[in-house]
């Protein structure tokens, strides 16, 4: 269960290992990340993240579908990464 009051959640991506975006999981955007071989797209809807699209030849990153809370999909041909920071659960009840 989350929290109240907790941190929202983020979408943090990177090119080449360094942060080039960071983004709200609250609000409904795109965003793009030009690495060497193309534009790698992005996608915030609902509190869910995916990529959308890269120009990858085999799509695993695109394939992978929307990322789970504290997952990472890596688009490695393009060099670029994207982390859902957002934590799946914060406290835990028995």
């Amino acid at each position: 269960m989350r929290q109240a009051g907790s941190l929202e959640g983020r979408v943090i991506a990177r090119l080449d290992g360094k942060v080039v975006a960071e983004a709200s999981l609250r609000l409904n955007r795109r965003l793009e990340i030009k690495g060497p071989l193309g534009v790698s797209r992005i996608e915030i809807h609902d509190g869910r993240v995916r990529v959308a699209s890269d120009p990858s030849p085999r799509q695993l990153c695109v394939r992978q579908g929307w990322i789970p809370p504290g997952g990472a999909a890596v688009c490695l041909p393009n060099r670029v990464s994207v982390e859902n920071a957002a934590a799946g659960y914060d406290t835990l009840n028995y």
